[in-house]
């Protein structure tokens, strides 16, 4: 059967400061969920929590980019909202940028990652849902599952892989995207997406079928508001199993942990830290970026799951090369490279410091 699996995640509202999420807010996103069920729009969801941002993971026959689905969705966030004031929570509706919804939900804050698939038999799937850290994030894990021998031997070893995968990559700052065909093009690719903070990996399908593989949101907050209103906290959804990589491919990108943006105020580098969900809290210095993984087997779009598959003694010695990596980039303070470079901080307060300063600078 045909079947949408729609993710869509917002920040309306931390607690306390930038760290977790209110149980009270979780029960009143369940209570839309379940309403939206009731009433035949969704087959099912999953509400789920990674550092302050609320997560909607939900399935449904409506299509990707569904009026009704992304509506239901900006109501929740709303109705999440009103509840968030009434705590007094930070932040409140912070990623919700216009008073109504518009029609579609992805220019309005909340970060969205959709596909329209056709069940398998065996239809195994991952979410991927990440705090404190931006839309590029997922470009170098992506490149180790679809493109990677030494990450995922199935592309060696398994027939219906080893044509490769094409990756649909966004110029952010453009709004242009462009196709590669790997592993033919794979350095080309590498020029663009080794620039996270402003090309991202939206997409990627099989060579061997054209079936979508992976999606990811690719929202970036400050350039739709204008200014720094929160990082994006992206989600991927990845397909496993079959002709795509096992899961165990899929995860091994986070046993080697990465540097991404993001981290305090979002102005800083920091490393990529796979924890369980009830690990997702970042509280050192907002941090570090947290990356949490929920598996699950879709049955005639019944959500079977999730499973927390970071929840696992394997990711131990990846989480400590992380934490030793945030004490190396924490000693920098406010120099780089812990700091994001200066043309990556122009929706922060550095323009009004730079303003307040024009005329003190004189030519030489």
């Amino acid at each position: 059967m045909k079947v949408t699996l729609s993710v869509i995640k917002a920040d309306i509202g931390g607690w306390v400061g930038h760290c977790g999420m209110h149980p009270d807010l979780i029960a009143e996103g369940e209570a839309n969920m379940a309403k939206a069920k009731k009433s035949g729009l969704l087959i099912d969801y999953h509400v789920t929590k990674c550092g302050d941002d609320l997560q909607f993971i939900m399935t449904h026959k409506e299509g990707v980019d569904s009026k009704k689905v992304h509506e239901m969705a900006w109501n929740a966030f709303m109705s999440c909202t009103s509840v968030a004031k009434k705590l007094r929570l930070h932040g409140a509706g912070q990623d919700l940028l216009t008073n109504a919804f518009s029609g579609n939900i992805k220019g309005q804050g909340p970060g969205v990652a959709e596909m329209e698939i056709e069940e398998r038999e065996a239809e195994p799937i991952v979410v991927f849902m990440a705090d404190k850290t931006a839309s590029g994030a997922w470009n170098l894990p992506l490149y180790h599952m679809f493109c990677d021998p030494f990450n995922s031997i199935g592309l060696v070893i398994s027939s219906n892989m080893h044509k490769g995968f094409k990756f649909e990559v966004l110029d952010i700052k453009e709004s242009k995207k462009v196709l590669f065909e790997c592993p033919e093009e794979l350095y080309d690719m590498l020029v663009f997406i080794g620039s996270p903070s402003r090309f991202s990996v939206r997409a990627v399908y099989s060579r061997e079928t054209g079936e979508i593989a992976a999606a990811s949101s690719t929202q970036k907050l400050s350039l739709i508001a204008g200014r720094y209103v929160g990082k994006d906290d992206p989600v991927c959804i990845v397909r496993c199993q079959g002709i795509f990589p096992a899961v165990g491919e899929i995860l091994e990108p986070f046993a080697r942990p990465h540097i991404v943006e993001g981290w305090m105020r979002g102005s800083h580098h920091g490393p990529l830290l796979p924890v369980a969900v009830k690990q997702a809290t970042p509280t050192r210095f907002d941090g570090p970026p947290r990356v949490i993984a929920a598996g699950f087997q879709l049955a005639d779009g019944k959500l079977v799951g999730p499973l927390d598959l970071f929840d696992d003694p394997a990711f131990n010695n990846a989480r400590q090369q992380a934490l030793d990596m945030a004490d190396m980039l924490r000693r920098h303070g406010p120099f780089e490279p812990h700091r994001l470079p200066l043309d990556e901080m122009e929706y922060t307060t550095l323009p009004q410091v730079m303003q307040k300063l024009h005329q003190r600078f004189e030519k030489i």
